[in-house]
């Protein structure tokens, strides 16, 4: 079987000449599946669970100045989303040797390591020993934190701030409660941990040039953050992390994963939010000189 090299794990543009402090990345578009993966859920399930082409939306972030990443192996397979340390102990052949806690996102079987795809669809029919777990941490997880925090960090050292987009997609349809009809989801979904991972000013910047283009608009709800934004949003240090959520009725096919009529729209529209992210952030770093 053979490795995948680090440039198959990731897909970093980083401008020769970055004109503002921003910074957008994509953990949750890859789909490039590992050899190894050993999963018994139906491949078609997988993909469904995937943040589907949004690294295609946002793929013109470079030419305007802004560095971007993107993983490229699938979040199903491990999640950087996710704290290193939410191992599902329902997934474990043997005891787990290092820290391990259980939230919320386990319970459901979403830890770093997914159990289930949707409620009831196991991802494996084997328990895995915590070496193949710890083996997905070491070659994609880490890897992948460590190459964000780098590029964070060179902007942070070149314009003494910088902003973080963390774009993801989510379902068109929320999940029906108590026998209540499945909740219809705005087109977007901003989360800044209800105020804590950014400047108010960067949130509401998102939220009015969406609002502009004839978008619909929530704040943190369903969708306040993760933990990508918990680690990069310290905005009395000058990092600003905001989670946008895509509803993705406006360019996907759920079914399929095949994109429609609504990609190419979609797309020219983010690459104008931006544009306009990037004067943004360099006239906020301009003036904090």
């Amino acid at each position: 079987m053979r490795e995948q090299t680090l440039e198959e794990r990731w897909s970093s543009c980083e401008p020769r000449w970055c004109s503002a402090p921003l910074v957008l990345d994509s953990p949750h578009s890859g789909r490039v599946y590992p050899e190894d993966f050993g999963h018994a859920a139906p491949f078609e399930a997988l993909r469904r669970t995937e943040d589907a082409y949004v690294d295609r939306l946002f793929d013109g972030a470079a030419g305007l100045g802004a560095g971007f990443l993107a993983a490229l192996f699938p979040r199903s397979y491990v999640d950087p989303n996710r704290h290193e340390t939410e191992i599902d102990p329902l997934l474990l052949a043997d005891p787990w040797p290092g820290e391990a806690i259980f939230t919320e996102r386990v319970d459901k079987g979403l830890g770093v390591i997914r159990r289930l795809v949707g409620p009831r669809l196991a991802v494996y029919d084997r328990l895995l020993p915590s070496a193949e777990i710890e083996a997905r941490l070491e070659r994609y997880y880490r890897p992948y934190h460590a190459k964000l925090q780098t590029m964070l960090d060179a902007t942070h050292t070149r314009f003494g701030q910088v902003w973080h987009l963390n774009c993801h997609s989510m379902k068109a349809m929320g999940r029906g409660r108590q026998g209540r009809p499945a909740p219809i989801r705005e087109d977007f979904v901003l989360g800044d941990l209800d105020g804590r991972s950014c400047d108010p000013a960067f949130r509401d910047l998102v939220a009015g040039e969406l609002r502009a283009l004839g978008y619909s608009v929530a704040i943190n709800a369903p969708f306040r953050g993760a933990e990508l934004v918990t680690r990069h949003g310290l905005p009395a240090e000058g990092r600003h992390s905001l989670q946008i959520e895509i509803n993705r009725r406006l360019y996907l096919d759920e079914t399929s994963v095949t994109t429609h009529e609504g990609f190419d729209r979609l797309k020219s529209d983010l690459h104008r939010l931006v544009a306009r992210l990037v004067d943004f952030t360099a006239a906020e770093a301009e003036a904090a000189e």
